[in-house]
């Protein structure tokens, strides 16, 4: 009997010991894979690891949620600007399982069209699907590159920008500029829009060997020139609120991250290894989601503002975790889901 207690008390301390190392071994095992190749800063990393506040983490992952509630907010709002509806938790889906999609399927533009395409099968106008396409990654993309900038500003400002980071910042300023100058010029010459975007389609398709159909640009165009008249009158602001809390919510989930590693850093130290990794990943756009790109900057760019290597990998693996990897794999099965969904309707 009593052989049988010291052997059902040993058990439960052995299974107690493998929970509470079992994540620890696993995050730096990818943390060496990724980012470590030093084994002091291994050793400093564990330390992290095991003396992370809980509660920093807890609310690093509440961050992230109203991250994506911040996207779902944006489709909702953008849906209401044509005066229709959808509910936050359809927005969500559909947020989570486009971007995902976008990831192995043309990026922005895959993203757009699995946006388009859900949105229209919830019975949602041309208009309006057209809007939730293109419109929030816009505005979340603006943002970012003004967080990037003054991220830039604080990083010349204490001499900590190499050659090739500012080529690559420039790079992908000027592609947002591009955007953002074709939407004002085409807002005031359609026209000449109109005429741009069917000599486009009738390259594409002479590319592509196929016959040239002038409908489907004009239709576009139209439903452009519609959606622009809409937003002149001021729907532009809720979707842009939508934006900053999808913004901030992120760059609230890596500064959590930071104070749950004992390391809490300055807002302007934030900024400033926030905005360009993930502007520099968003045109590495053969990268899906700047897989390495995001993570080597952040760790290049905080290691020259003086934070611990050992803290800039825990602090890196846990936010991309949490930001990319875990919605990416959540939004394939949210994808998956809602394509059965439309066979099924489909077939009924």
């Amino acid at each position: 009997m009593g052989y049988g207690n010291t052997t059902h008390s040993k058990v439960p301390k052995s299974q107690i010991r493998i929970a509470r190392y079992l994540p620890v071994l696993v995050i730096t095992g990818l943390a060496v894979h990724l980012l470590l190749p030093q084994i002091t800063a291994l050793e400093q990393s564990m330390t992290v690891i095991r003396e992370m506040a809980k509660w920093a983490v807890a609310l690093a992952i509440a961050a992230q949620v109203i991250s994506y509630l911040g996207s779902a907010y944006m489709l909702q709002a953008v849906v209401g600007i044509t005066k229709e509806r959808i509910t936050l938790r359809r927005a969500t889906t559909i947020s989570i399982a486009a971007a995902s999609i976008g990831l192995v399927a043309g990026g922005m533009v895959g993203n757009a069209t699995a946006t388009y395409r859900w949105m229209r099968e919830d019975g949602i106008s041309q208009q309006s699907a057209l809007l939730t396409g293109w419109l929030p990654s816009l505005l979340s993309n603006l943002l970012l590159w003004v967080v990037g900038l003054a991220g830039v500003i604080h990083l010349l400002l204490v001499h900590d920008l190499t050659g090739a980071q500012i080529i690559g910042f420039s790079f992908t300023a000027a592609l947002l500029m591009l955007a953002a100058v074709i939407v004002v010029w085409g807002a005031g010459h359609r026209p000449q829009l109109e005429s741009l975007a069917e000599r486009l389609s009738r390259r594409s398709a002479e590319i592509r060997r196929k016959p040239y159909n002038p409908n489907p640009s004009r239709d576009t165009t139209e439903r452009l020139f519609s959606s622009w008249d809409t937003l002149a009158t001021g729907g532009w602001r809720r979707p842009l609120l939508g934006a900053v809390i999808n913004v901030g919510g992120d760059m609230l989930t890596l500064y959590f991250f930071f104070v749950a590693a004992g390391h809490p850093v300055s807002p302007e130290v934030l900024l400033a290894g926030y905005g360009l990794p993930l502007l520099l990943g968003k045109a590495a756009f053969f990268l899906p989601g700047g897989v390495g790109i995001i993570e080597g900057t952040m760790t290049a760019l905080y290691t020259g503002l003086a934070v611990p290597y050992g803290v800039i990998v825990v602090v890196i693996l846990a936010y991309r975790v949490t930001s990319f990897w875990l919605p990416t794999i959540i939004g394939y099965l949210l994808a998956a889901h809602l394509q059965r969904l439309t066979l099924h309707h489909t077939e009924n």
